[in-house]
């Protein structure tokens, strides 16, 4: 068994921005109304000409570009996606079609806000047991696709967006042991479901698990890592909803921490959104090479997945 690290990351919105503003134009909403709720105040939005798997390859390149690698040099794509429209070809084939790559694994995982986590537990596995040399793990969702937005208490929270990381094996384990599971009982609490697909959740029971049971569930996966909550750097749990994220992030323990806070101008991206935000704070300078980051997803199914990272 080797160890795996995460050389580069790399992110990608849609060029188009939606102000709660404009929203209060859409449905019976208000910038106060939002913010005070959920601490969103823009989101990106794709338009129509710009499917999942366009801005799952924009983010790769970038991660790429930013690894130092070819295309050629990925022998494994994951991507987590819960708002791809066909079935096959999947997300990943699509991206690697796109950037050329010769003819790497591809495979799909839907984990929903939980999947980026689930998918870099997967590669870090699959580069430790010697089945992948170099992977690319990939968050992207176009949570507009599916989203209802004449209900006001769903359509001001999603955004579109995607963010990439290049997985490599290493000397010394930069991807801490994955600590992931579900609530099989609260499976419904978010969904998306129908025909056409719509989301929808059930916010109150969402936050409340997540305020009262996620933090303990944290502090195992910094345990199995060997990291102290006090040693994080930073903490990067999925882009839910800012009431969720400042205090979990203190009920953590993680003191010290710069946290991340993308919902802000962001909205939540489902899969996209943990390595959209870490990829921003890698990008400003807020993480330092080696740092100890905390990446934790929650949602659909209800699943979790967890891993403290080195930054690259």
């Amino acid at each position: 068994m080797i160890g795996s690290r995460i050389a580069a990351v790399g992110h990608y919105q849609p060029a188009r921005v939606l102000t709660n503003e404009d929203l209060a134009g859409m449905v019976d909403t208000s910038d106060e109304w939002i913010t005070s709720r959920v601490g969103i105040r823009t989101r990106h939005i794709a338009g129509p000409d710009e499917p999942v798997d366009e801005l799952a390859a924009h983010a790769a390149a970038k991660a790429l570009a930013a690894a130092g690698r070819a295309p050629a040099d990925i022998d494994l794509v994951v991507v987590a996606t819960s708002t791809a429209i066909d079935r096959s070809p999947n997300m990943a084939a699509r991206v690697a079609a796109r950037l050329g790559m010769p003819g790497p694994a591809v495979m799909d995982l839907n984990v929903v806000c939980a999947g980026f986590t689930h998918a870099l537990a997967t590669a870090d596995h699959a580069v430790r047991a010697g089945a992948a040399g170099r992977a690319l793990v990939i968050g992207a969702d176009k949570m507009s696709d599916v989203a209802d937005w004449t209900d006001r208490s769903t359509c001001v929270l999603v955004g579109d967006g995607a963010g990439a990381a290049v997985v490599e094996a290493a000397g010394e384990p930069g991807i801490g042991p994955v600590l992931w599971g579900s609530v099989p009982e609260m499976g419904n609490a978010v969904r998306i479901e129908g025909t056409p697909p719509r989301f929808a959740q059930e916010g109150q029971s969402v936050y409340r698990w997540a305020t009262t049971r996620l933090p303990s569930i944290a502090r195992r996966a910094c345990e199995k890592a060997g990291v102290a909550p006090e040693e994080l750097a930073a903490v990067v749990l999925h882009q839910a909803n800012l009431r969720i994220i400042e205090p979990l992030a203190l009920r953590i323990g993680a003191v010290h921490a710069v946290v991340a806070r993308d919902v802000t101008e962001s909205g939540n991206t489902s899969a996209a959104s943990i390595p959209l935000a870490f990829s921003k704070l890698v990008e400003r300078g807020s993480v330092s090479t080696g740092d100890p980051v905390l990446l934790f997803g929650f949602g659909g199914n209800l699943s979790y997945a967890g891993q403290v990272v080195r930054c690259p």
